[in-house]
């Protein structure tokens, strides 16, 4: 995840030298380190089209994770979350109550949902992509997750600080979420396709 290199300008390499290694940006290999993600600055939220005419919008409050930032090889950075399935806040508590039972989560068998990284590419610019597998209940199946890069601060307490937003979407029959109910006007209650939102901030490990 997170701290890639970014693209140097090769107009300014010459035919003389094919072989020159890309300079690695000094700011990005600073930020090399672990980080430890900020649950009261950050979101795990998602999108579910509902009655085939609108949207429901949630999140979970209750989550952790770290990130691994390499910013010299940024390949090798890495990134898990744990998630508290509990935690799920749609705004309605009845609806939140059905996502935690059998027909959805089943929350008290599976009360973790995981991520864990595997692969890390940059797209251009400060967007990236970071692939791993991610496990709802007992299902684990591959994701990717499109990432933009948010830069880095210091805060005023003196954290140094990273932030990252991040897409993707998943099919919830793929990790078992299969219950649904049939419209009497056609079409079903809950749409297949789950559109996810992260927007992170991490801080990093005193050295």
């Amino acid at each position: 995840m997170g701290l890639f290199n970014r693209k140097t300008d090769t107009a300014t390499t010459t035919a003389t030298t094919p072989t020159a290694k890309r300079d690695v940006d000094p700011a990005l290999t600073a930020l090399t380190g672990e980080y430890a993600i900020d649950p009261a600055h950050s979101s795990i939220g998602f999108t579910v089209r509902h009655a085939m005419v609108t949207n429901v919008r949630g999140s979970f409050g209750d989550f952790s994770g770290s990130l691994q930032l390499n910013g010299t090889d940024p390949q090798h950075s890495t990134a898990e979350i744990d998630v508290q399935i509990a935690s799920v806040d749609t705004g309605i508590a009845d609806r939140d109550s059905h996502l935690r039972t059998g027909d959805f989560f089943e929350a008290e068998k599976f009360p973790l949902m995981t991520f864990r990284s595997t692969h890390a590419e940059q797209l251009g610019g400060d967007s990236y992509r970071i692939t791993g597998d991610l496990k709802i209940k007992d299902v684990t199946r591959p994701l990717a997750i499109d990432l933009e890069f948010n830069g880095s601060a210091t805060d005023v307490y003196g954290n140094e600080r990273v932030g990252f937003e991040g897409s993707a979407e998943i099919l919830r029959s793929d990790w078992g979420l299969t219950w649904n109910a049939a419209l009497e006007t056609g079409g079903v209650m809950v749409s297949d396709k789950v559109k996810l939102s992260f927007d992170i901030s991490a801080i990093k490990a005193a050295a």
